[in-house]
């Protein structure tokens, strides 16, 4: 990995380091809301900007003071004021999220970066139609395999059989950067940029771990990072916070909040190779 994280400059305020608007969280999936807000911060983005329902922003609220709330009513005055959309974390399926989540794909500009996981790509998989007539040229999918599957209508077992394959489907499929989560990820772009990732480890294998990458990519893509080059760095440094947590508080126990706790020792040991 030789990719470089996006500068520090002394002459500089929150603005420098970028604007997100998270959509996530639903009133049974509040931690989703709080891991991918706080690890885009944690990976130095200047503002994260969660919308959601009331009972995730007062759950949410209740944990941290670094985010600013944003009701689902409001959400499309932040649009046009941040630097990159992250939304599907633990969002859900209802009437309500898809209405949203198609209000976004309707409204946000085709080259804004827009960082998908979880449920906002099982809303895709159901009507592929409704993402691919929008024309986005900046977007980074992040599935799991049971998601992949779905993306592409096709077998589990299909996706395992060949994992970057699978990656390059999706990249054709919905001209989409695609970052594939296995225990051992890959990143794809359309143009046919690879990187297969070396770092992380089973402690890793819990829930909440795929909404601290979702946010660590969306961060670093929101102070201007490249997105294939955001994708994998945020891969890599996910890995690699999970390799040093495993490593103080074993693999039994290292749950997702853990490894956001990790980012800045992962970052100062990447600074520092």
């Amino acid at each position: 990995m030789d990719y470089k994280l996006p500068a520090r400059v002394e002459k500089s305020n929150k603005s420098t380091y970028g604007k997100v608007l998270n959509i996530a969280g639903s009133d049974y999936m509040p931690g989703a809301a709080y891991l991918s807000s706080v690890s885009a911060l944690k990976i130095g983005c200047g503002y994260c900007f969660l919308c959601s329902t009331e009972r995730v922003i007062d759950a949410v609220s209740a944990q941290i003071q670094n985010i600013v709330f944003v009701p689902k009513k409001d959400v499309l005055l932040h649009l046009a004021d941040c630097d990159v959309v992250e939304i599907g974390c633990g969002l859900s399926q209802t009437e309500e999220a898809v209405r949203i989540f198609e209000q976004i794909l309707n409204s946000c500009p085709q080259n804004l970066p827009l960082i998908i996981d979880a449920d906002g790509l099982n809303i895709i998989s159901k009507d592929p139609e409704k993402f691919l007539s929008k024309g986005f040229s900046s977007a980074i999918f992040t599935p799991h395999p049971k998601e992949a599957a779905r993306l592409l209508n096709c077998s589990l077992e299909d996706v395992l059989a060949d994992v970057r394959l699978a990656a390059g489907k999706i990249c054709a499929k919905y001209q989409c950067i695609t970052v594939l989560k296995t225990h051992r990820t890959v990143v794809m772009s359309p143009g046919g940029r690879f990187y297969e990732n070396t770092t992380g480890n089973n402690s890793m294998a819990k829930a909440g771990s795929g909404d601290v990458l979702c946010g660590m990519i969306t961060g670093l893509t929101a102070q201007g990072t490249e997105l294939f080059e955001a994708a994998a760095l945020g891969v890599y440094l996910h890995g690699l916070s999970g390799d040093l947590a495993a490593e103080k508080l074993t693999a039994y126990s290292v749950m997702a909040e853990d490894l956001i706790s990790f980012i800045p020792n992962a970052v100062k040991l990447y600074l520092n190779n």
